[in-house]
């Protein structure tokens, strides 16, 4: 009997070992060592948060009348004042951009006859100043857009910002990979490879603008990530 105890005692114990190695905390990233073979691949992420400083909104038209061609005519004379308030509002020639021209049957409550036709015309607007574009919307709205999207918020600096957030990821990789040479009491040689990643994250508005269409910038975070094999010695 005694021995059969310490033989459920120890074949428990070589359970709890199997489970403890395979528990990883919660979010660490996959990070891979094999000496035998001379290398240690790892993951580095970083960022940088950015101010957008310019918006893009879409606005569009939309008319009915009893023939095609009725209807397509009151599209492209609303999107033509709307376009001529965009120009006046300050937003110039090339950052206009038809987006979409669109025309559709409207059927009678059976389904069986065509009764009128719906026309839309969009375009896209890029303000390069976004403290101008609660008034650009305004004055579109006014000039007859009944139909508006957006905002698409950039920041100018986004490339830079991306350069400084994939070298950060480089340094958080070269540190986890060091980390993980001398746990395995190994020597990190040179980068042998990578792999880039990455991508853009808004986070939440802050602050406030008094206008009609009030556009809260708000922040973007410019993450970048790599994955990066080091010889190791």
């Amino acid at each position: 009997m005694k021995l059969a105890r310490i033989a459920l005692l120890a074949a428990a114990g070589v359970a709890v070992a199997a489970f403890a190695g395979v528990f990883q905390p919660s979010g660490a990233h996959s990070a891979s060592a094999d000496t035998s073979s001379g290398g240690i691949t790892v993951l580095g992420t970083g960022f940088t948060n950015v101010t957008p400083d310019r918006a893009s909104f879409a606005f569009g038209t939309v008319s009915q009348a009893t023939t095609a061609s009725a209807a397509l005519a009151a599209s492209s004379q609303s999107v033509t004042r709307v376009i001529a308030a965009l120009k006046k509002a300050g937003v110039t020639q090339a950052d206009i951009q038809t987006a979409d021209v669109s025309l559709s049957p409207r059927m009678n409550n059976n389904g069986d006859e065509i009764v009128g036709y719906t026309a839309s015309n969009t375009v896209t607007a890029t303000i390069k100043k976004i403290g101008d574009a609660g008034d650009v919307v305004d004055a579109a709205v006014a000039a007859g857009a009944n139909q508006v999207s957006g905002p698409n918020l950039l920041a100018s600096d986004q490339d830079a910002a991306y350069r400084n957030a994939l070298k950060s990821a480089v340094a958080q990789a070269r540190s986890k990979a060091e980390t993980l040479a001398g746990a395995a009491n190994a020597t990190l040689g040179k980068m042998t490879a990578m792999v880039e990643g990455g991508g853009v994250v808004p986070l939440p508005a802050t602050g406030a603008r008094d206008s009609v269409a009030p556009i809260e910038p708000g922040t973007q975070r410019i993450e970048a990530s790599v994955s990066v094999t080091f010889a190791v010695g």
